[in-house]
């Protein structure tokens, strides 16, 4: 299948689907519910499929960094506006979590009996709008699919929600809409101040903004800027050394600076990060099981991907400048989420705060910029921390949506997620309790499951960036640990069940157990064995670094802007002296095996060159 085919067929097909279920009958309930699983289930054995290494066309090719299933068809040409999608090692592994999510959410959705129809047409739309944001290449595109996510998860919460259901729907519309505008004056900010002409053939032809030599040298030639929607291109436009975005805009900061702000406050509204989380809570809380596990498992990791995918290749000045800031944010907002987590009473509301915490630790390493002068701009900490937040991120989803729907699997049976009146729970429901065990320890971040993976990688890159965070943020497993082996104890463990509706509190179901296993044993899967998931995002993420290394060199970004923030010195030898240029040897040739050997050598020569800015 074509590129073009197959990614539109995945994007597009549940929202097809959503209209189809628009003409069965009322009431064939059970029919209307095995077809949207089947959809969703269609959508992941395709991305599975893509996955799976077997060498056919439109599978993902391991080991390779650049776009791949990359395709632009003209849309709205006259504001050059591009149907242009694509993967790489960054959504590649987000478009996966998502067909996953939707499939085990789909099936925790059997608990909805009011309004079957409309809530799985909205959910499908909504599945639509997630899968399109993470392949999506053109802002303009990108824009549409984040703004489609808005109403269907507006309406789930709103209608199939708890007690408090509106207040928690308008608060999260509300936040989201703010998000939304600031990331829209970005965008216009960024579309009208770019220029294609300054990009050379080969970037041009990279980037998909023309297919041939000729057609490149045609649009440098041409008269008036050349603005662009392409989010690739902005990239390379974005890291020039005279770049258009490095122009004053306001009160001394560049463009540069003021986009990276904006845009970070939209996507740190939907990782979310404190002090813009307080909508978060209440949308868990009053959300369906099924709608809160889209929600952990997907919705926030669209913020961390918008970070990595968008404001930093584009924005890297303002990055740079405010490392500190994103660095000081995320760790707040692990030490915050984990204190709020362990004051709750309400289950739920425990593992919403749980989630403001692991977040926090995507922030903290997307924001570790490490690759300065200091430090000899080596790339490998700062690859390491987005490595470790991905990771994260991916970790999160999975072990995220298992806590909520463990919580919801108790509260469909008693109605009620008082901490203080549950208690015994292993003895009455022992297979139900031992998988529980397993994800929120997944959650704690145990050694050996998929949480631990990621905050040691984001915890070691800091270590060089900030020994004082890196403290920080080792300090709150502890805190973790707290809170979820207290709430275990007082769930599964301790004195008998004290609640209503005890007589409620059955065995596990085999619809519930067939949802639980495959969050299990991913979570295991990827605690045991890592490398299987790094290896698809680890090439990508490994030349973002490097090249925005090499932007930080020719700028000559000297020391890391973190504000009060204490830097770890550098402790390698230097550049200057023999060993540390045996030490760029080592450096270079990792590098050099991510991406390709042309652009490993030109990296290699770019730091090389910046030998006489080191000390």
């Amino acid at each position: 299948m074509d590129p073009q085919s197959l990614l539109s067929f995945i994007v597009f097909f549940p929202a097809v689907a959503a209209l189809a279920l628009a003409v069965f009958p009322r009431d064939k309930v059970d029919l209307m519910r095995f077809f949207a699983l089947g959809v969703t289930a269609i959508i992941f054995l395709l991305t599975a499929w893509m996955a799976w290494q077997s060498g056919q066309e439109g599978q993902f090719v391991i080991g390779q960094s650049e776009l791949q299933n990359a395709f632009s068809r003209p849309w709205i040409p006259s504001f050059n506006i591009f149907y242009f999608m694509g993967l790489d090692g960054i959504s590649f592994p987000l478009l996966l979590l998502t067909s996953f999510t939707s499939l085990v959410a789909m099936g925790a959705s059997w608990s909805i009996t009011k309004h079957v129809k409309a809530y799985l047409m909205l959910f499908l739309v909504l599945e639509t709008g997630m899968l399109g944001v993470f392949l999506a290449l053109d802002f303009f595109l990108f824009y549409i699919f984040w703004e489609v996510m808005l109403l269907p998860m507006y309406f789930l919460i709103g209608i199939w929600g708890g007690p408090r259901r509106e207040y928690a729907a308008i608060k999260f519309f509300l936040y989201t809409l703010l998000g939304s505008i600031l990331m829209l004056i970005a965008i216009l900010m960024l579309y009208f101040n770019s220029d294609l002409r300054s990009l050379p053939v080969d970037d041009l032809i990279a980037t998909k903004v023309v297919e041939t030599p000729e057609a490149a040298e045609a649009l440098r030639g041409m008269p008036g800027p050349q603005h662009s929607f392409n989010i690739m291109a902005l990239a390379k436009v974005g890291q020039l050394p005279d770049s258009p975005f490095n122009n004053e805009l306001l009160w001394g900061r560049n463009l540069s600076w003021w986009a990276f702000l904006l845009l970070f406050i939209g996507f740190a509204i939907k990782v979310p990060v404190v002090p813009v989380h307080t909508w978060l809570p209440d949308a868990h809380v009053e959300a369906p099981t099924p709608i809160s596990m889209i929600l952990a498992g997907v919705l926030l990791k669209m913020g961390g991907y918008g970070i990595l995918r968008i404001c930093y290749p584009i924005c890297p000045d303002g990055g740079y400048d405010l490392a500190g800031f994103v660095t000081t944010i995320g760790v707040v907002s692990m030490v915050y989420g984990a204190f709020a987590a362990l004051a709750q009473k309400d289950f739920k509301r425990m593992v919403a705060y749980s989630s403001v915490s692991h977040m926090g630790y995507v922030v903290l390493g997307l924001g570790v910029w490490s690759a300065a002068g200091w430090n000899n701009y080596d790339p490998r900490y700062w690859a390491m921390g987005m490595n470790g937040a991905m990771f994260q991120m991916i970790a999160h989803g999975i072990s995220s949506a298992g806590m909520f729907f463990m919580v919801g699997v108790l509260y469909d049976r008693v109605h009620h997620r008082n901490l203080e009146e549950f208690g015994g729970l292993f003895g009455r429901m022992p297979v139900y309790s031992g998988l529980a065990f397993v994800i929120f320890f997944a959650g704690l971040g145990l050694p050996g499951l998929c949480g631990f993976i990621g905050e040691v990688l984001v915890t070691l890159s800091v270590w060089n960036y900030s020994g004082a965070l890196a403290v920080v943020a080792a300090s709150v497993v502890i805190l973790t640990a707290a809170y979820i082996l207290w709430a275990l104890q007082r769930v599964y463990l301790g004195a008998e069940y004290k609640g209503p509706h005890g007589d409620h509190l059955t065995p596990i179901t085999p619809r519930e157990l067939a949802i639980s296993i495959p969050l299990v044993v991913l979570a295991i899967y990827f605690g045991v064995f890592p490398q299987n998931l790094l290896v698809y995002m680890e090439p990508t993420i490994t030349q973002t670094a490097t090249e925005l290394s090499v932007w930080t060199r020719k700028m000559g970004k000297e020391p890391a802007g973190t504000g009060n923030i204490p830097v770890a010195a550098p402790t390698k030898p230097t550049l200057n002296s023999e060993a540390g240029k045996d030490a760029l040897s080592v450096k270079v040739e990792p590098i050099a095996a991510n991406i390709g050997p042309a652009r490993g050598n030109e990296v290699a020569a770019a730091m090389q060159a910046g030998l006489a800015h080191t000390e």
